[in-house]
């Protein structure tokens, strides 16, 4: 007995009884050390064709070190317009709660006719796959080339950068709640039908009511990351705070290009506190204690 299993754990015995799995397992090995050579053979050549020279690196670091230490140094502090900066912090705040709530509340019915899940009927399948071609066009464009068209539209302010979120806000977060709604369990849906649900009834309750956690996660992860993006909306004229970046820039105030930014910081933390709030009571939910009987006194 002890002889047969000092053979059984000998390498060479296990490799030819497990010959197979061996044979997967050195095809893997092979495949996956070809993907890391040609990602490696990839960057090599990037780098050969597009990369700077070590004086451009050098001259970049320099200037870069530059930068910060002007950041740094905030000269006549005292008399910088704070309510001008505030003002613009102000109108971008406002675009992005105007585009991205609009967004959501558009994007909240339509994603249900891209759901496959609800738009599983063979004559419901075009329609769908109609919407998901329109999600994939409207998110497909950057938002500053949006606010671009609609500066060009609407004329320079804040209602152009309003619905450049509003357009591809709509695309990016009707795919995301449209995936959400097919993820959710089929269960419920199956006994609402069962009980005579109609087709409102069913997604409302329950695909909706699965989706719901989904749903108001990504709406306020998309209002913060909004709040950090809409700064580009000033650089071509759609309002707000990017405008004061990009006349700084050229102005190289990089102190103000800092203290702007740390107000932006400030602004995202406190969104981000909100948005703990409201997951916490919408999402997590408050503990309902189990019914207790009182106890019948004698």
């Amino acid at each position: 007995m002890t002889i047969d299993l000092l053979e059984r754990s000998d390498p060479d015995v296990i490799k030819r009884e497990h010959a197979t799995l061996f044979r997967v397992q050195r095809r893997y090995l092979l495949r996956l050390a070809l993907l890391v050579a040609a990602v490696f053979a990839f960057y090599v050549l990037f780098f050969v064709q597009y990369g700077i020279s070590l004086e451009q690196t050098l001259t970049g670091l320099g200037k870069l070190v530059q930068y910060f230490l002007h950041m740094f140094i905030w000269r006549d502090f005292q008399n910088w317009p704070f309510g001008y900066y505030l003002e613009q912090i102000f109108i971008t705040v406002a675009i992005v709660f105007t585009g991205t709530l609009t967004a959501t509340v558009v994007a909240l019915p339509c994603s249900f006719f891209a759901a496959r899940n609800v738009m599983a009927h063979p004559l419901l399948r075009p329609v769908g796959f109609l919407v998901r071609r329109v999600f994939d066009v409207l998110r497909g464009v950057d938002m500053a080339i949006w606010g671009l068209v609609f500066v060009s539209a609407v004329g320079l302010g804040p209602l152009a950068g309003a619905l450049a979120i509003l357009v591809q806000d709509t695309g990016l977060l009707g795919k995301l709640y449209a995936e959400g709604h097919e993820a959710v369990e089929k269960a419920p849906t199956r006994g609402l039908t069962a009980v005579g649900a109609n087709s409102l009834q069913k997604y409302r309750l329950g695909v909706f009511t699965q989706s719901f956690p989904t749903f108001l996660a990504l709406s306020l992860y998309q209002l913060e990351s909004n709040t950090r993006s809409a700064a580009v909306l000033g650089f071509v004229g759609a309002g707000g705070i990017g405008l004061v970046y990009a006349e700084n820039m050229r102005l190289w105030n990089w102190d103000v290009v800092m203290f702007i930014t740390l107000l932006l910081v400030i602004v995202v933390m406190l969104i981000d506190g909100l948005s703990a709030q409201l997951r916490k009571r919408y999402i997590l939910g408050k503990e309902i204690p189990l019914f207790q009987p009182e106890a019948q006194s004698t």
